[in-house]
Order: C-alpha cells, then structure tokens, then sequence
C-alpha cells in the first residue's frame, strides 16, 4: 500500500472501551483484581477472624462494618472485571453487558467509621481496604471512560487535508 492509499483511507478512529478488555492491561487488572478478592477471603476466614476477636468492643464493631463494605466492594470489582472479560471473549454482546452492568453497582462507599476506629483495625485489614480502593478508583475511572466512548457521537468525517492536497495535485498534473 503506498503512502497516497493509506492517506485516502476512511478509517474511523479507535474505540478505547473496545480495544481495552481485549488488552493485555486488561487482563493485568483482572489478574489483580482477582488476586486481591483470593486475598481478602483467606485473611477475612483465617488471620482476620483471630484478629477480630482480640478487639475491644467498638473496634470490633468497627471491623465487622469495614470488612462487609470492603468484600461488597470487591464482589462489585469482581462483578465488573467478569463482566467485562466475558465481552472481550464473546461471551455476551455488548447490550447484555449494558444490561447486566445497571445490576453492577460501582458506587463509592462511605463510612462512618472514624479515623480512631479505623487506626485500631488490624493493620492487614488497613491495608486490604487501601488497596481495595485504589483498585475500585481506577475501575470507576475506566468505567467513565467506558461509557463516554459508548455514549459519544461518532465523528464527522471531515475531509483529510493531505488527500485534499493530492487530489488537487492529481487534477492539475495527472497522477503520479
């Protein structure tokens, strides 16, 4: 193909939401995401339940609410990588994932715990939650980006400047 065929092409531009799920980026946060979900589980059901019960009363407290928000926060980033995984495969069209996507909350959760109560947690849990929210920030980030992409007009095909160019250069001389 030579330059003046490549300049002609009308190529529309790339779609980030469909070229990521299928990236190897992709597939380095699902690797992580799921990673920390095995994670979460082995500590909440082995060291985090010894833990647990060595608190005082309203650390404990403390710790069964943040424990439940951070697994709702993970089942939620492990809804959304599956999800987005099974359209990358084929799996499902993009309309079902819309579908299924509105049954995906990714909301922010607030808490009412206090920074007390949050400093007397395990610091294994600290630091499970801190990584369970870097983690939820950047899915929330790919999601807006994901849904502009969806949401966005398609582009005008404006004329290539350069084909223009040419194209006068052809008339004027004949081709090259």
């Amino acid at each position: 193909m030579n330059e003046p065929e490549v300049i002609k092409l009308d190529v529309d531009p790339v779609r980030f939401g469909q070229n990521f799920v299928g990236s190897e980026a992709f597939t380095a946060l699902f690797q992580e995401g799921m990673e920390l979900v095995e994670e979460t589980a082995a500590y909440l059901d082995g060291p985090g339940r010894e833990e647990s019960r060595l608190l005082q009363r309203e650390a404990s407290v403390a710790y069964a609410s943040e424990s439940m928000r951070l697994t709702t926060r993970l089942m939620q980033i492990a809804s959304w990588l599956l999800l987005q995984r099974a359209v990358a495969e084929g799996e499902i069209t993009l309309d079902q994932a819309r579908a299924e996507k509105a049954r995906v909350r990714l909301n922010s959760h607030e808490t009412t715990t206090t920074l007390v109560e949050y400093e007397a947690l395990p610091a294994r849990l600290r630091e499970l939650i801190g990584l369970a929210t870097r983690l939820h920030a950047r899915i929330l980030h790919l999601e807006r980006l994901l849904a502009e992409a969806a949401e966005a007009p398609p582009l005008p095909q404006e004329p290539n400047p350069v084909a223009l160019q040419l194209g006068m250069l052809e008339r004027a001389f004949g081709p090259s």
